[in-house]
């Protein structure tokens, strides 16, 4: 198979983390979507592996968690009714750690928002972590044994619970498309001693709008949504990576991984190509070549 040039991998992961879409990437890059498709596979599974081995040690103060919504194939209210939906299709959830000093994302998981899936994720944030943290979560339930298990009580850990108003009143287009208002918070501490002031949610919270804009996937009312959970899985991972490692901050001024301290320096789409390339399986060796005699001369 004939392996693209670097030029054009380049632009095409460059199309991908600015949120452009399969199809549309497929026609700026003058590919099929089966090329675009392989290479999103491909970068994704050298993201989570990169990601996996060295987003290690990280020295933070303050972490906040959410998780994100998003579907695969069909919303859980209709995949009983979906034509041909695979065992995937379903609500799927991205949870995110979010260093609040850096902006690194510190730890990410795919999957449901159920509690086990919050032990695994808390349990590989304590695994990055170098030193204690107040840790933020929003209401959800299945954080309080998710922590517990995780940290013990080598924790200073809060929970920020929002209340909601009534939503708009009325067969109207606001009551379709607006959410309740936010009518209050409320902070509770639930381990150790957390700080009141640095109880907060606005940076994971800013970072699920970033995911929405830089991933089509995320984007509401749109047919864009994953038809694979694996696909989702490796457009999150490239996201983080890109995010990461080669998007300038703009209020640090550099990128997440420099001012948290996993590099010195300033990744390129470049470097996400070579990282591509470097987790690639080295080819089989091919045995010596015998000529088969037909079957009449034998």
């Amino acid at each position: 198979m004939r392996k693209l040039d670097t030029k054009s991998r380049a632009l095409i992961i460059r199309l991908l983390v600015e949120g452009t879409s399969i199809r549309a990437t497929s026609r700026i890059a003058d590919v099929s979507k089966n090329t675009v498709n392989k290479l999103l596979i491909d970068a994704g599974a050298a993201c989570v592996k990169y990601h996996d081995e060295n987003v290690r040690n990280v020295k933070a103060s303050v972490i906040q968690c959410d998780e994100i919504w998003s579907f695969t194939y069909a919303k859980q209210k209709d995949v009983r009714t979906a034509k041909d939906a695979p065992e995937s299709a379903a609500d799927t959830w991205t949870w995110t750690a979010i260093d609040s000093d850096s902006k690194l994302i510190v730890s990410y998981m795919v999957g449901d928002r159920d509690s086990g899936y919050a032990i695994e994720f808390m349990d590989d944030l304590r695994g990055r972590l170098a030193n204690r943290v107040l840790l933020t979560t929003d209401g959800h339930k299945a954080y309080m044994e998710a922590v517990e298990g995780a940290f013990g009580g080598d924790v200073d850990c809060a929970q920020l619970i929002k209340m909601y108003g009534n939503a708009p009143a009325g067969n109207t287009h606001e009551k379709k498309y607006s959410p309740a208002e936010c009518t209050g918070i409320k902070k509770r501490a639930v381990e150790g001693n957390p700080d009141q002031a640095l109880i907060s949610a606005s940076n994971v919270e800013r970072k699920n709008l970033t995911m929405r804009m830089h991933m089509h996937r995320f984007a509401r009312l749109t047919n864009g949504f994953s038809k694979k959970v694996e696909n989702h899985m490796h457009a999150v991972a490239l996201h983080f990576m890109y995010c990461n490692f080669a998007k300038v901050h703009q209020t640090l001024k550099v990128t997440p991984a420099m001012q948290a301290g996993l590099t010195n320096r300033l990744w390129d789409i470049a470097d996400l190509v070579a990282l591509v390339d470097a987790n690639e399986p080295e080819p089989k060796k091919r045995g010596p070549y015998k000529k088969r005699q037909p079957e009449n001369l034998k």
